[in-house]
């Protein structure tokens, strides 16, 4: 089987030729036709039938304590209810959805919504109806539910996704020498994934093998999960998950719905699908942790940063090592010979915390890029500038090259679409009627992160090709780059390419999560195509590199024949391997962007309305321009709603999540959100992947939130660190004096 290990920067490549024209096309989506038109099956639309059985799970009604008694015999004796999973029957309890079990139960509550038994009927409806005949009787503890009040007594976690501390010459004795200070906190609040497709999963047994619907990201990993909370081998248990409705982390792990399913199907020798209610998925699934974030710089008084800092704590659930990586961007982003980057986690009798969409920059970045609007300002400096004058030449951090850095390019041309140097520097300078008008900027990087993966591709006799992985699409378009990759590489149009995802049975991919999987999948294709394409060179007679594969056509020297013809009856198939290697390792990879914002701000009610939103982002060689415009609009929209309406209420009473549905937990909608424009600049970066592209997804989001709140500032003089920017806070700046000049 090929592998490629990536080592060093590759040469030119066929994805650089271009004969068949593909890559970095905007080509319609692969399964786009079947999503619209309803015919893409979801999890939960599965196996249907009388043989079908339906679980609901019932959860705690509190956040700690220890489970009493499990009254069930009103369900039991209520029509349709075949079965009530309750109590040592069930999973001890995980707070890491990565880890072997996911969090399900035990006498031992440890937060409010935590699965407790599960009621299995004929029909939705009769399980429904059982499982609100269930009487759980639970003895109450005193819980911890507030960050701030446990915040003296967070400590070091362990190393995650990165170190929790990195710090490099003298940075209390740096900062304290400044000529210019800076040192404010920032907050965010707790967040939910909130996916279009809930959590769902149906699971049937035959004989000793076990086959399981679900929506997940990381089929793989998820399978082992699945196979160890149920204590059998992962030879043993098949996930299909070929589409799925959004993920964003919240589906990184194995849910309690499908470990539930499982164990009652064997139980009961019938299919059993469970789905959890909306209101169920914000309380027994995954959040975004709660963050406090102090950001202090020091810098000379022409601008040059000499001291940055960035301290940061966030919660978990006891027994969680995982912290939120908010340092992540601040390590390299930015120069500055001194510095510090901490991070504290704090234990909370809360649901566990988990990756959400660019976890660490996503919170990380609206503190950093508050912090360096502030202290532009301060210095009397355009905010471009000032940072401009703190682009490093090498990662900071520990002097390692850059692979490729193009932020001033993103930023300088981001400027130049929105109209950045018409901008009034000045707080409430510009006022239509009640409304004051303002603009803001920031920067955007994301860690580029490569990971193992690979692929099969099979050339079929009549000159199709057949991509096989257990890639997952989470509605980033996988299907519709990968089809790219393989038509390119071998010379076909799209529409003899057949993608085959999601399935555990395939060859493991990289999943996705991470922003690493198209770049990671698409080079495992890449590899196998190129396997593929060795083996027709020696049936045309001649070397690889004199091959050119297009329109289903071989051609070398003064021969062109039909790929069928050569093929001559025969499939060929080549599965390829990528492995991140030193390139990784020894130059620093990350993408990197540029978000504007202009808003509006009512100086009578505190609304805040977005009027425009620009966004340019760099991520390597670009493989699908629609695809990824439609990442980085979905980023910038996740930005809108992190500055201005999404928020987890926690009641620091209890510990339940009161705002636990799409009524209260408010996303943004079209109201909320203008026409966005997104510029992509093609840059190819030949150590990040085979495919010479970067990661994408998670980029559009970082930093973006902070875009609109360095508006809000400029349009009406009030600073906004307490996230989001509701127009009660704002509303209360107004009323302080912010602004007025």
């Amino acid at each position: 089987m090929p592998t490629h290990v990536m080592n060093e920067a590759l040469g030119e490549t066929r994805l650089d030729k271009g004969a068949q024209g593909l890559i970095g096309k905007p080509l319609d989506r692969y399964e786009g036709r079947l999503k619209v038109t309803g015919k893409a099956p979801y999890a939960y639309e599965t196996r249907h039938g009388e043989g079908v059985a339906y679980g609901v799970v019932v959860t705690a009604p509190v956040a700690k304590g220890k489970v009493v008694s499990i009254d069930t015999l009103k369900a039991f004796s209520s029509p349709g209810v075949i079965h009530v999973l309750t109590g040592d029957n069930l999973p001890t309890n995980s707070a890491q959805p990565s880890g072997d079990k996911p969090a399900i139960g035990g006498g031992q509550i440890h937060f409010y919504g935590q699965v407790l038994a599960l009621v299995v009927a004929d029909s939705f409806e009769a399980a429904r109806h059982g499982a609100s005949l269930v009487t759980v009787e639970c003895e109450t503890r005193e819980g911890r539910y507030d960050l701030d009040a446990e915040r003296p007594n967070a400590k070091v976690p362990p190393p995650g996704n990165m170190p929790p501390d990195t710090a490099r010459g003298d940075f209390e004795r740096a900062f304290a020498e400044a000529e210019v200070k800076l040192d404010e906190t920032y907050r965010t609040p707790s967040q939910s994934h909130s996916a279009m497709e809930p959590h769902a999963a149906v699971a049937e047994w035959q004989g000793g093998q076990l086959t399981v619907h679900t929506s997940c990201q990381l089929v793989g990993d998820n399978t082992r999960q699945l196979a160890a909370a149920l204590g059998i081998k992962p030879d043993k248990v098949r996930i299909l998950t070929p589409y799925i409705g959004g993920g964003f982390g919240g589906k990184l792990g194995i849910g309690p719905e499908a470990v539930l399913a499982a164990m009652v199907a064997k139980e009961i020798g019938r299919p059993v699908k469970v789905a959890l209610t909306r209101q169920q998925v914000y309380q027994v699934t995954s959040r975004r942790t709660d963050t406090i974030q102090r950001v202090r710089i020091g810098a000379t008084r022409d601008g040059r940063i000499t001291a940055i800092g960035h301290e940061s704590w966030c919660s978990n659930m006891a027994g969680d090592d995982y912290f939120e990586p908010i340092g992540l961007s601040t390590v390299f982003l930015y120069a500055g010979e001194n510095r510090l980057i901490t991070h504290r986690l704090a234990e909370l009798d809360v649901l566990m915390a988990s990756a959400m969409r660019a976890p660490g920059e996503a919170v990380g970045m609206l503190a950093l890029e508050n912090a360096m609007d502030e202290m532009a300002e301060k210095l009397g400096l355009d905010p471009i500038e000032f940072r401009k004058r703190n682009e490093p030449d090498r990662n900071p951090e520990d002097d390692k090259p850059f692979s490729s850095r193009h932020l001033i390019e993103c930023m300088e041309e981001g400027a130049r679409r929105f109209g950045w140097s018409e901008r009034e520097a000045r707080p409430r300078a510009r006022q239509e009627g009640d409304w004051l008008i303002g603009i803001g900027m920031a920067a955007a990087s994301r860690k580029n992160l490569l990971a193992q993966s690979s692929a099969e591709v099979r050339l079929e006799p009549d000159g199709r090709a057949i991509v096989l992985t257990d890639m997952t699409d989470i509605g980033t378009g996988s299907y519709t780059i990968l089809a790219q990759t393989a038509g390119e590489m071998l010379g076909l149009p799209m529409d003899r390419i057949t993608v085959l995802l999601g399935d555990s049975a395939l060859p493991e991919s990289s999943g996705s999560g991470g922003s690493f999987g198209a770049a990671s999948a698409g080079s495992s294709v890449y590899i196998a195509c190129e396997a593929l394409i060795e083996r027709l060179a020696r049936k045309m007679d001649c070397a690889a590199e004199d091959l050119t594969l297009k329109d289903g056509t071989a051609v070398a020297g003064n021969r062109q024949v039909p790929l069928v013809e050569l093929l001559a009856g025969e499939a060929l198939s080549a599965e390829g391997t990528l492995q991140p290697g030193n390139a990784t390792k020894d130059h620093h990879q990350a993408s990197y962007g540029a978000h504007f914002c202009e808003v509006a701000v009512n100086a009578v009610t505190g609304e805040t309305r977005v009027r425009r939103m620009l966004s340019v982002c760099e991520a390597g060689r670009i493989l699908n321009a629609k695809t990824a415009r439609s990442q980085c609009l979905g980023g910038m929209i996740f930005g809108i709603g992190t500055a201005l309406t999404e928020e987890l209420v926690i009641d620091d009473r209890n510990g339940l999540l009161v705002n636990h549905d799409l009524a209260e937990y408010h996303v943004p909608v079209n109201a909320d959100v203008p026409q966005l424009d997104v510029v992509l600049l093609d840059k190819v970066d030949r150590l990040a992947s085979p495919m010479a592209s970067k990661g994408l997804g998670e980029l559009g989001i970082s930093g973006a939130g902070a875009a609109v709140t360095n508006a809000i500032y400029n349009a009406c003089g009030v600073r906004v660190r307490d996230y989001p920017a509701t127009l009660d806070k704002v509303l209360e700046g107004l009323a302080e004096g912010g602004g007025r000049q």
